[in-house]
């Protein structure tokens, strides 16, 4: 009897790299149990059991993955959502900032609204003045 490896699930033939610590993808898991079924003994094939487990294993892992997939695009509209919101405070809000740094170059100005551009937040300024939010270093009620 004859038995064939098809060459491509050969590793030497694996030109992706891969760290060390990360796990079995589900398209990896699927060649492997595929190999394992195509390359198991007829006289001895794998028990139900054992297939079972393994479909089984394999569905879990596609949900934990679709999982952390609508995971992650939920923690990054959240933080989009964040920022813009925690900075909405600052609507009416009288503020001081410097472009230099320096004592005497302090202006100021209220905000009239917020906008969010590259994931900068940008406070518009009654005076038609735009500045990023990391400029202001005081914020107080409008006099």
């Amino acid at each position: 009897m004859s038995v064939s490896i098809d060459p491509s699930l050969l590793l030497s033939n694996n030109t992706k790299t891969r760290n060390s610590g990360s796990n079995l993808g589900k398209d990896e898991f699927l060649k492997i149990l595929m190999t394992q079924l195509q390359n198991q003994d007829p006289l001895n094939p794998m028990e139900d059991k054992e297939f079972i487990s393994q479909m089984a294993n394999f569905s879990s892992l596609e949900q934990i993955t679709n999982m952390n997939s609508l995971m992650q695009k939920f923690l990054d509209t959240q933080k989009t959502t964040d920022s813009i919101l925690k900075y909405s405070e600052m609507i009416g809000k009288s503020i001081e900032w410097s472009d230099s740094g320096a004592e005497e170059a302090v202006q100021t100005g209220v905000v009239k609204a917020i906008k969010q551009k590259n994931n900068s937040i940008i406070l518009e300024l009654d005076n038609g003045k735009e500045i990023t939010s990391d400029l202001v270093t005081k914020i107080s009620q409008p006099e």
